[in-house]
């Protein structure tokens, strides 16, 4: 994952010319009788924001890992049984305890937080481990025995391991590779708490430029490092003499047209293995304003040992045959639906805006979202609880039960990004409207610059109100946002101007629909939210 600060980032390799493309690329045969005689699936295989990948298979079972940044729970867990469909099955980051920062107490963690991170299964203690580094300053490695959890700090280790691929060796040692451009190898001591040794194994050519987002893999005896070059290519490091080299390079791919029209080229990501045998590329897209998507590919290994993705028609695929793995035991839970907040707790799905102040939240048989601040600025609001938008469009509805809130709250449904607008509730001098605001800005420092501007309103009465937002998230152009509501839950008024959603990477994560209740005077208000639903056209 790039970094703006870098004097190699990702604005420039964008930018930058990008020569000839070296690897081997084969036309997938007989694809389109392939795809119309067997079972396909279509990519994106999720149409969610899930980027910097990392997929591995535990028997029958596939998980994946994915960055958050700033939005808490970190680290969000995937589970699938044959590579197509998936679940958010948990959170390997219970909380982001880093810094006052990501709490929203006196600093914020804006694109910072969680990036590109490692998810590894260590068969000998039958263990999940999950690393990262944190804010360029230090490696902190999480366990557990499910990917429920509980997950629990194992350490914190001085060294940052960058863009890390964490593997888990035939002989049980671990080894983390990681680097930005300049590539290294460390080894860990048996427990995995902390480093034995590190060695720089590798300088990227001029030539190529920038290579990072590390996955390291032992394949047939030889030694893999998986890299990206943001955001338009992948490459490829061999090594037959063990995991601190020397390697050798070889492009996988580079300007390869990507399976979402307007949507930028597969990279990033990891390789995984089927039961029988078959390999799979699980890459991500750019495909802002909804952020980055999963995208899956088949893979073959030249005689000598080197990667080569199928592609169709010299592009990664839109469609490919189905994975030919067993029969799942079960569907797997959609991110789609209804959620009623049953339980106590909430489902795996959501992600606070930063740290919640837990004392100000609850769920049962619905959720609470009592005032946990106040401020004027949506950006500095604790207790903004978001949910990924579904592509390519979506439409998200808030029951919402207002009859506890106080003068000068705000509590609505938001599309919350670096550029923002919402529909909901102000109460003011007893009154109570619904209003659509915009004009919500962050700078690229990620300071406010715009609190928002109220541009339509209507008065309400009694204590419900229906809220609804549409998003359009295919990428290529700016998009719109649109917001109405409903007093009865069956007929939607339009409410406000469309809102353009902005396309720009640097904030990384894309939109997501968010929940929100702050106050501008006192605390003490609260509202309730009986009903979510995500839906699709």
């Amino acid at each position: 994952m790039s970094c703006p600060r870098q004097s190699l980032g990702r604005r420039r390799v964008l930018a930058a010319g990008t020569g000839l493309v070296t690897g081997a690329f084969l036309p997938l045969a007989g694809a389109s009788r392939a795809t119309a005689a067997a079972p396909a699936y279509t990519n994106p295989v999720i149409w969610q924001d899930f980027a910097d990948i990392d997929v591995i298979r535990v028997g029958a079972t596939y998980y994946a890992s994915a960055s958050t940044m700033h939005y808490s729970p970190g680290a969000p867990l995937l589970r699938s049984y044959d590579l197509v469909n998936w679940e958010i099955a948990g959170h390997s980051v219970p909380v982001l305890d880093f810094g006052a920062k990501y709490d929203l107490n006196g600093a914020r963690g804006y694109v910072r937080g969680i990036w590109a991170s490692s998810l590894a299964y260590r068969p000998s203690n039958r263990t999940f481990y999950w690393l990262g580094q944190i804010d360029f300053a230090r490696t902190y490695i999480y366990t557990a025995t499910t990917v429920e959890g509980p997950w629990s700090r194992l350490t914190t280790i001085s060294t940052p391991y960058y863009d890390a691929g964490l593997l888990v060796d035939t002989d049980d040692t671990l080894y983390v590779a990681y680097g930005n451009t300049t590539i290294s190898v460390a080894q860990l001591s048996r427990d995995g708490r902390t480093q034995v040794r590190t060695q720089q194994v590798f300088t990227t050519p001029s030539s190529v430029g920038t290579l990072e987002g590390s996955r390291f893999y032992k394949i047939n005896g030889q030694y893999y490092i998986f890299l990206t070059r943001p955001a338009n290519g992948q490459y490829i490091l061999k090594s037959s003499s063990g995991p601190f080299g020397p390697y050798t390079m070889r492009q996988v791919l580079l300007d390869l047209r990507g399976p979402i029209p307007g949507g930028g080229v597969p990279h990033q990501g990891g390789l995984v293995q089927t039961q029988n045998g078959a390999w799979y590329y699980m890459a991500f897209v750019d495909a802002y304003p909804g952020g980055r998507m999963p995208a899956l590919a088949p893979v073959t290994w030249t005689p000598d040992g080197w990667p080569v993705v199928q592609l169709v028609n010299g592009a990664w695929g839109t469609s490919y045959p189905s994975p030919d793995v067993p029969t799942p035991p079960r569907q797997v839970t959609p991110m789609v639906g209804v959620d009623t907040f049953d339980g106590t707790t909430l489902k795996p799905r959501w992600e606070w805006n930063h740290n919640p102040d837990n004392s100000k939240w609850s769920v049962n048989n619905g959720l609470t979202l009592r005032t946990a601040t106040v401020t004027n600025d949506l950006y500095w609001a604790r207790n903004t609880l978001t949910h990924r938008i579904q592509g390519p469009t979506s439409t998200a509805t808030a029951l919402l039960d207002f009859s506890a809130m106080r003068d000068g709250d705000r509590a609505g449904l938001a599309l919350l990004r670096d550029s923002s607008a919402w529909i909901g509730v102000k109460r003011d001098g007893g009154a109570t409207r619904v209003v659509m605001v915009n004009g919500l800005t962050m700078d690229g420092n990620w300071n406010t610059t715009g609190t928002g501007t109220e541009v339509a309103s209507a008065p309400v009465s009694g204590g419900r109100i229906w809220l609804r937002a549409s998003a359009d998230i295919r990428p290529g152009a700016a998009r719109p946002g649109t917001f109405s509501y409903s007093t009865d839950g069956t007929n939607f008024i339009r409410l406000g101007p469309s809102f353009s959603m902005g396309n720009d990477w640097r904030f990384f994560m894309g939109y997501r629909f968010a929940l929100f209740n702050h106050a501008t005077q006192a605390l003490g208000g609260a509202v309730r939210i009986p009903r979510f639903e995500l839906s699709t056209p």
